[in-house]
């Protein structure tokens, strides 16, 4: 049976400081997800960007470090990418193949920037994604509320095609 990873996108202090949309609903679903996940032996990765240098993301900056409410322990797998994919780039697919992982539990932020690419990106190596509902999130834009453009990803674009939307509860008792 191939394993099972609670992959934690793109929390950095930079996004959190912005105060998305159910801020604390995210960042209180994540760290549930994961303390259940360290008690049941479930992989944890953390997934941080970077923008190079003189950007909000610079490597070693404080906006660019995982959110202390959620960040990773020392043992937990950090991959930094460059791109909205988690998976473009970097080393992740074969890490997770190396580890046996067949499953995503995918959480963070951005519903339509880094959760989506990473997301079809997972789809298309054969990975099947699960994607709790609360544990991501966005911001309202000149076109949609923050709110509506996460409603509209779960049940228009994501579920029953590219992943399994589901209830923080049911996610937990999959970890």
């Amino acid at each position: 049976m191939k394993k099972t990873v609670l992959m934690i996108v793109d929390v950095q202090n930079a996004l959190v400081n912005e105060n998305p949309y159910e801020l604390q609903t995210l960042l209180g679903s994540i760290k549930q997800l994961a303390e259940n996940a360290r008690r049941n032996g479930t992989d944890i990765v953390y997934v941080r960007h970077d923008d190079g240098v003189g950007t909000e993301f610079e490597v070693g900056t404080e906006s660019w470090q995982i959110h202390h409410s959620i960040e990773p322990r020392e043992d937990e797998k950090i991959v930094d990418k460059q791109f909205n994919s988690a998976f473009h780039k970097t080393n992740l697919h074969e890490y997770l193949k190396a580890q046996g992982v067949g499953r995503i539990v995918l959480t963070g932020m951005q519903t339509e920037y880094c959760i989506d690419a990473t997301l079809r990106s997972a789809f298309d190596l054969g990975y099947k994604v699960i994607i709790p509902k609360g544990c991501h999130s966005s911001f309202d834009n000149d076109v949609l509320k923050a709110e509506n453009l996460i409603d509209y990803y779960e049940r228009r674009i994501w579920n029953g095609r590219y992943a399994d939307v589901m209830p923080l509860e049911a996610v937990m008792e999959t970890l």
